[in-house]
C-alpha cells in the first residue's frame, strides 16, 4: 500500500511571504490582494511577515516576485493580476509571457508562488472571480501556497 503526502494540513515554515499585485484593474487587484490577506492570516501568518508590493501591471509581475524570492528571510510569493481581453491579442502576450516567467521562476528559486494572474475575457469574468460567485482567485492562490509550504515541510523532514 502506497502512502499520499499532501500539503493539506500540517506545519507551516517560519518566514516572510511577499504579494506582488498589479496596480491595473485596481477594484479588481484590491479583491485579489484582501482575499490572499485574509486567507494568510487565518493560516496565522500577519501583517508582520506578510507585505504587499504594487506593481503598474501584469507584466512587472515576474521582475518584483524574482527580486523579492531573492531575500533568504522570503519563503514564498503570490503574484495577483488581472488581464481582461481587448479589442487586439495584447493579452495574449502578456498572460503567456508572465504564466510562463512565473513557472519558470518557482522551479528555479524552488519557493512556492501563489498564481492568481485572472485572465479574462470580459471585465464581468474578472468581477465574478475576484469575489463574485466564482470565488476569489487570491484566496486560491493563497491557498496553494501554503499548501506548498506545507508540504516542503513534510517533505523536507
Amino acid at each position: 500500500m502506497s502512502t499520499e503526502v499532501t500539503g493539506i494540513e500540517g506545519q507551516l515554515p517560519t518566514g516572510k511571504i511577499v504579494i506582488v499585485a498589479s496596480r491595473y484593474n485596481e477594484s479588481i487587484c484590491d479583491s485579489l490582494v484582501q482575499g490572499s490577506l485574509k486567507t494568510l492570516e487565518e493560516a496565522g501568518y500577519g501583517s508582520d511577515v506578510v507585505s504587499v508590493v504594487r506593481v503598474p501591471g501584469a507584466w512587472e509581475l515576474p521582475l518584483v516576485c524574482a527580486n523579492a524570492l531573492e531575500n533568504t528571510d522570503v519563503i514564498s510569493a503570490i503574484v495577483l493580476g488581472c488581464v481582461i481581453k481587448g479589442e487586439t491579442t495584447h493579452d495574449e502576450h502578456i498572460n503567456r509571457s508572465v504564466s510562463d516567467a512565473i513557472m519558470q521562476l518557482g522551479l528555479r528559486t524552488r519557493k512556492p508562488i501563489g498564481f492568481g494572474l485572472l485572465t479574462c475575457n470580459t471585465l464581468d469574468q474578472a468581477l465574478q472571480r475576484s469575489g463574485g460567485t466564482v470565488g476569489n482567485k487570491g484566496e486560491e492562490a493563497a491557498e496553494a501556497a501554503l499548501e506548498l509550504l506545507r508540504l516542503g515541510v513534510k517533505l523536507s523532514g
